[in-house]
């Protein structure tokens, strides 16, 4: 492997070991959430890697749970993942992510607070949201919830949307640069669906290479029992179609 790129594992690792922080919330932050949600598997990687812990209230939304006077009032547009940290209430994953690291990170490694090394951060963070989740959403949904067959248009846009990422990750270790951030924990959750659900995306070395990096790096904070766990269960209701 190149030495650059050793270096720059190492460099991840050790930001990674530097967000454990030493600030903690009043009391455990509530998260109510479902294992198989992507935003939800997110926060609560990001909470794990800052050493947080999290209320977790199961919100079941095929069963209505999230349509309830009581949570409608707490999050009016009746969405997971919803946050309450001692009554401030937050919802949209990202935005939570962001949150508990500007008030619990033992420092900004992992969400950094010089303006340009942010701003990477969040065009990465809106082009997952904008872009690589939301073509995931447009090629799956259809399948997981009607049981059609991928379109060959969605399928052209998801490469397309792939391959920008490769694009963004040359001389990269990680999506915004030489560290783990929130913006590889969002765009991990959209890759390892991808990946559980058998889409090739063998032909994007990059994204390879970053995706096992990131698993590895990811691993003490929960990757196989929140994240891959999580996409398997979606892929079991794809296995029903």
């Amino acid at each position: 492997m190149d030495k650059t790129v050793v270096e720059k594992i190492q460099s991840a690792n050790n930001a990674v070991a530097r967000s454990k922080n030493s600030r903690m919330p009043v009391q455990p932050i509530k998260l109510y959430y479902l294992p198989p949600s992507p935003p939800c598997r997110a926060v609560m990687m990001t909470a794990k890697v800052l050493g947080l812990e999290l209320d977790l209230v199961l919100t079941n939304i095929m069963e209505g749970q999230h349509m309830t006077p009581e949570y409608m009032k707490m999050n009016p547009q009746h969405t997971i993942p919803t946050m309450d940290d001692n009554g401030f209430i937050l919802w949209e994953s990202r935005a939570i992510m962001a949150y508990l690291v500007n008030a619990y990170g033992r420092d900004d490694s992992f969400y950094p607070k010089n303006p340009r090394q942010r701003a990477i951060v969040d065009q990465r963070l809106n082009f997952d949201i904008g872009t690589l989740f939301l073509r995931y959403v447009n090629l799956y949904v259809p399948v997981l919830f009607k049981g059609d067959e991928m379109e060959q248009e969605n399928i052209d846009k998801m490469n397309e949307a792939l391959g920008w990422l490769n694009t963004m990750l040359d001389g990269r270790a990680f999506v915004a640069g030489d560290n783990l951030t929130i913006a590889d924990i969002s765009i991990i959750v959209t890759i390892t669906n991808l990946d559980v659900f058998g889409y090739d995306f063998s032909s994007y070395e990059n994204v390879v290479n970053w995706f096992a990096r990131a698993k590895k790096t990811l691993e003490p904070y929960g990757y196989n029992e929140i994240d891959r766990a999580g996409g398997e269960i979606l892929n079991s209701f794809l296995k029903k179609q």
